[in-house]
């Protein structure tokens, strides 16, 4: 272990300096969603590809409904149906028009489209409210249909390519994949993307004193709770987070079990057993672990400038020198380690160029001075009220409150040189949603 106190920034830094985005890969679009595009993507067709109609109703010439009203209404021949991804066209000619379906291209020598409404839709009555499919209405696709409003030019048409033009930058490298933009890259015909895969987190929890949630309670059981989360927060951040049930106290076992997990990690997070205890196994297992041939390899355990989290381990593992890093065991320390330390490794790996919880400042709303170690960074457990810009803590800051986390949204920050937060002081907040 180190004997030097490491600041939250340099342990940060050191983890950061030794992260490498994950090599791409060409994904099927199902699979890229929240990956990270490493190409620039061309659009090679025009959206929409055709004009088409942007509502139910007749395909028609402008003079032929010019000064159409509902006490003179053009009468207009209907000479057939044009139905979304049907096939051959009618071309409407003078003093007629096509019933048209929403989506369906354009015929030719038509110029714009009247809405139902705006017609008898082929009854021969007054206004019609909707349009029934052609299959159950033969004869609204022929006969004659009476408009009574006139109707401009390109009036409820979708012009082709008026979405995106066939050879326009659709998507550029490093945007992040998400539901609409699966969906356009689906609309030009792209059926997989080259991106930086999502990194698969394995995380592990230790301790003989840990009982799967369901079970039966023993005497000194407590339930495990860190890996749920931090599986939890992985996904959260991204990842594909794969959980291990609690591992007991016993150093061989959890070497083996880390090694056995190796082959599907692409960063590996272990909670617990890391401080100074006669049963912190996670030390004892990995302290031998590395490549001495290879500078740098192993896992280094070290002491932080900060609370909760004070005991932490970072380093890589196995002969692809998967990253570790190795938290502390208590509920809130452990999470907080994440989202400071993990979650931006996890965002590292994906390429990201936003890898960090975003920050504001906001005004401490508090009965009394909110005390803090001297030279060291604490983060309490807040909840932010971005309306009246102020933030208020959450419980004590004791590293076990568990309930307390579950109802904040931020970690207010006090600064190593500061002893205490006072209210009414603005302060640094961390945003959790």
């Amino acid at each position: 272990m180190s004997s030097t106190i490491w600041s939250v920034d340099d342990h940060l830094e050191d983890i950061l300096g030794a992260i490498r985005p994950l090599d791409p890969i060409e994904l099927q679009l199902p699979d890229a969603l929240g990956c990270v595009l490493v190409e620039d993507v061309t659009a090679p067709v025009a959206l929409p590809p055709f004009d088409n109609s942007s509502m139910d109703g007749y395909a028609v010439r402008t003079t032929d409904v010019a000064g159409a009203s509902e006490k003179f209404p053009a009468v207009l021949t209907v000479i057939g149906d044009v139905a979304a991804g049907g096939g051959g066209l009618p071309t409407v000619g003078p003093g007629q028009a096509a019933r048209i379906m929403t989506g369906a291209p354009l015929p030719p020598g038509a110029e714009a489209v009247v809405p139902v409404e705006w017609t008898d839709g082929g009854t021969g009555g007054g206004a019609a409210t909707t349009m029934r499919p052609a299959g159950e209405s033969p004869e609204g696709a022929s006969g004659e249909v009476r408009v009574h409003r006139p109707a401009e030019a390109r009036a409820h048409v979708r012009a082709r390519g008026s979405d995106v033009q066939a050879g326009d930058l659709a998507l550029e490298a490093g945007t992040v994949l998400g539901p609409p933009q699966i969906g356009l890259l689906a609309a030009i015909g792209r059926g997989s993307v080259r991106v930086r895969p999502r990194p698969r987190v394995v995380v592990l929890s230790t301790g003989s004193e840990l009982v799967q949630p369901g079970e039966e309670l023993g005497e000194g059981q407590i339930y495990d709770s860190n890996s749920f989360a931090l599986c939890a927060a992985a996904r959260d951040a991204g990842a594909i987070s794969y959980r291990v049930g609690a591992v007991t106290d016993d150093a061989e076992v959890l070497r083996a079990t880390i090694e056995d997990q190796l082959i599907r990690a692409d960063l590996l997070v272990t909670t617990g057993g890391v401080s100074v205890g006669a049963y912190d196994v996670v030390k004892e297992a990995l302290a031998s672990v590395g490549d001495a041939d290879v500078p740098g390899s192993g896992i280094d355990f070290r002491k932080l400038a900060m609370q909760p989290g004070k005991p932490q381990g970072f380093g890589s593992i196995g002969p692809e020198h998967t990253p570790l890093l190795a938290l502390p065991g208590n509920p809130v320390s452990s999470y907080v380690s994440f989202e400071l330390f993990v979650r931006p490794a996890i965002r590292a790996l994906m390429g990201l160029k936003d890898i960090h919880r975003p920050k504001v400042r906001a005004v401490l709303k508090a009965d009394k001075p909110v005390p803090s170690p001297a030279g060291k960074r604490q983060f309490l457990r807040g909840t932010h009220d971005p309306e009246s810009g102020t933030v208020s803590p959450v419980g004590g800051s004791g590293s076990h409150l568990i309930a307390a986390l579950a109802h904040a949204d931020c970690l207010i920050v006090v600064p190593e040189r500061d002893t205490s937060a006072e209210p009414g002081a603005e302060v640094e907040v961390v945003l959790l949603g």
